[in-house]
């Protein structure tokens, strides 16, 4: 069986790549920034270099020529994390100072709006490294020289990806310590928020199999109370089911426990008769007490089987049926009975009446009530069997009937008005349980001509 995952581990982990992904978004948001940054401030380096080497720029003897301080070469041949690269053009185009074949400017690159100068930034490649270049145009302007010098300097990007992975580790190691504390102020939190259900564990584990009582209401989230509730409702049903079950049992022992005697009794007082004609009534009288506990035996048994059909139906077993078919089909099984009895038994079922249920229970139920029908009326007498729509089922005799005062009593296990009458007293309880169990309604009403009419209100397919 596969063990179920820790919520608090659930929660860490889910937040950890969370925080992952963020760390690295922000990783890369904070090198790409730290770029940019890098980038202005080494352009600015970069325009300082070409101005400081275009105010060396001079004319002797009609040619330009180029001034490079010593300085300037100091500042700017060599970086502590890359390299400058430096060209100086006249009027011309032609080299006059500086480093040959650097990449000149692209055709279409734009001159920067960002410094007051006549200079455009851009990328290259120069002697297989990146560079990143300004070209800086310097009017010229002398009686026999007219025209643009350009200097360009370029430098590496090594001193520019160097800023800006420091930038960027330093983004990441500010949030991976906040990562941390932030794992540790969860894990802490989680745990203080699970103790509530910690106490509520130890005070279930700790009581007995038979302790069927509401759960203690513990101090829990307000998320947690209804779960505490559902908890406690189906405790409380589940209690009330075993004390039916209980009862049922301690019933079904007395009324078994009752004919059992007499049996026993009236087997042994034939046992000490002689007489072949006593010992005929006795085996008589025992066959006839054997048939009641068979039949109370089997009412116990169809109790037990609408339990399950019940717990079918509340798990999606029931099934499409037509009513009208299981009452004609019920009616000519029980028609040999009533025949029998002297007792016309007719149906009413012109047309189908679908609905859903357990076709097992509701055959149970038209042999309980028909049987109970023919039990009570006379030879003689008429007993209806009507199906209509929506979905009515309707049982009626002209017996005596029920007073309205114990038509409720009926439906308790083992109750019976009229002790003469044989039976177990579990029929209609039967027929309640099966009514529960698919949401019908039963009711008793007087008979159109006496005796008693039981109708059963079916939720329609």
């Amino acid at each position: 069986m596969h063990k179920p995952s820790s919520l608090r581990w659930r929660l860490l982990w889910n937040l950890a790549l969370l925080l992952v992904v963020l760390m690295l978004a922000s990783g890369l948001s904070a090198y790409w920034n730290g770029r940019e940054a890098a980038d202005t401030a080494y352009d600015r380096t970069l325009l300082a270099s070409a101005r400081t080497i275009a105010a060396g720029v001079s004319q002797r003897d009609g040619t330009l020529s180029a001034d490079v301080p010593y300085v300037a070469l100091d500042t700017f041949a060599y970086d502590s994390a890359g390299r400058i690269f430096y060209l100086v053009n006249d009027i011309n185009q032609k080299l006059i100072s500086g480093y040959e074949n650097l990449p000149p400017p692209p055709p279409g690159t734009p001159r920067t709006d960002d410094y007051p100068a006549l200079a455009r930034f851009y990328n290259a490649k120069y002697q297989g490294q990146n560079v990143r270049v300004v070209s800086l145009l310097k009017p010229v302007s002398e009686p026999n020289m007219n025209g643009m010098a350009e200097i360009r300097v370029a430098e590496t990007d090594e001193a520019r990806v160097s800023m800006a992975r420091s930038l960027a580790a330093d983004t990441l190691l500010r949030l991976g310590m906040l990562a941390v504390g932030a794992l540790l102020l969860v894990w802490f939190a989680v745990s203080a928020a699970l103790r509530p259900l910690e106490r509520l564990r130890t005070a279930v584990e700790e009581r007995q199999s038979d302790d069927l009582r509401p759960l203690p209401l513990v101090e829990v989230q307000h998320e947690l109370w209804p779960l505490v509730r559902a908890l406690n409702h189906f405790t409380e049903r589940l209690r009330e089911q075993f004390e039916r079950q209980a009862q049922f049992i301690a019933d079904a022992a007395h009324e078994l426990r009752t004919p059992l005697a007499a049996l026993k009794a009236r087997l042994e007082l034939g046992l000490r008769s002689s007489e072949p004609e006593t010992w005929r009534s006795t085996l008589e009288t025992a066959a006839q007490g054997t048939d009641r506990l068979t039949h109370l035996a089997n009412q116990l048994l169809s109790l037990a089987r609408v339990e399950n059909g019940a717990r079918a139906i509340a798990e999606g077993g029931a099934q499409l049926l037509d009513l009208s078919q299981l009452a004609r089909e019920l009616g000519m099984a029980m028609a040999p009975l009533a025949h029998a009895r002297g007792v016309a038994l007719a149906l009413e079922a012109d047309e189908p009446v679908w609905l859903r249920g357990e076709p097992t229970l509701l055959n149970e139920l038209l042999s309980n009530l028909v049987d109970n029908a023919l039990a009570h009326t006379r030879p003689g007498g008429n007993v209806i069997l009507r199906v209509s729509a929506p979905a009515v089922l309707e049982v009626e005799d002209d017996g005596p009937g029920i007073p309205v005062d114990e038509r409720e009593r009926v439906f308790e296990r083992f109750y019976r008005r009229n002790q003469q009458v044989a039976g177990s007293g579990l029929g209609l309880a039967i027929v309640g349980e099966i009514c529960r169990a698919h949401l019908a309604q039963i009711s008793l009403h007087d008979g159109e001509h006496a005796g008693l009419k039981v109708r059963v209100s079916f939720i329609a397919g």
